[in-house]
């Protein structure tokens, strides 16, 4: 696999790693995303454990992205209640629980979820789309840092998700530039199966 610079190896900015990664997956033709897709969802359903009635929050598809949608079916059959994360404003984000029937609304992004009459939500553990990722957990996401204020707003009130990042083997690189408020993923999932870092309590899904 081809893999992209980090720092330590020219300086890479997270910009010009973000674009990179950004437009290797959009090179991916519309087929085999959805394979790519479907495979993960494969891999999710035998190998994410977690208990019933943990909340699980996954995210809508934009642009280029893999489909979280048949793993979080296959989730809440399993016994996962669902939510997605929903613009507030400039800076947040909250998770409204999802369920069967629900009115989607516009959400920010280009993306849908749930309208003002349901329920926020805390998940336990969430899907995180991101732009690129490194063999250590790191992640770029798309700039505006939704997710890292979301979930230090969880910690700060002693909720400590377990955070499975969503991506395609291709938008791995060799190392992401770190900074204090980063929080790095427990694992994550891709067409060719789970992989758990050193943060991950579920060691066995490795």
């Amino acid at each position: 696999m081809d893999r992209h610079r980090g720092k330590g190896e020219g300086e890479i900015d997270k910009a010009t790693l973000r674009r990179r990664a950004l437009d290797a997956r959009d090179g991916l033709s519309e087929e085999t995303r959805i394979e790519k897709s479907m495979a993960i969802a494969d891999h999710g359903a035998g190998q994410l454990t977690f208990e019933a009635g943990t909340i699980v929050a996954g995210f809508m598809p934009i642009r280029s992205e893999p489909d979280p949608r048949p793993l979080m079916a296959s989730l809440a059959e399993r016994g996962a209640r669902l939510c997605l994360p929903v613009v507030l404003d400039s800076t947040t984000i909250v998770f409204r629980e999802l369920i069967r029937g629900a009115t989607l609304v516009p959400t920010g992004f280009g993306t849908l979820g749930p309208d003002a009459d349901a329920a926020v939500v805390h998940p336990g553990l969430m899907l995180v789309p991101l732009a690129a990722f490194d063999r250590n957990g790191h992640r770029i996401g798309y700039g505006a840092g939704h997710y890292d204020r979301a979930i230090a707003r969880q910690v700060a009130e002693g909720i400590h998700p377990r955070l499975v990042g969503i991506a395609f083997d291709l938008q791995e690189i060799d190392a992401v530039p770190t900074e204090p408020h980063d929080h790095p993923l427990d694992c994550v999932l891709t067409e060719t199966g789970l992989r758990a870092f050193a943060t991950d309590a579920f060691h066995d899904t490795r």
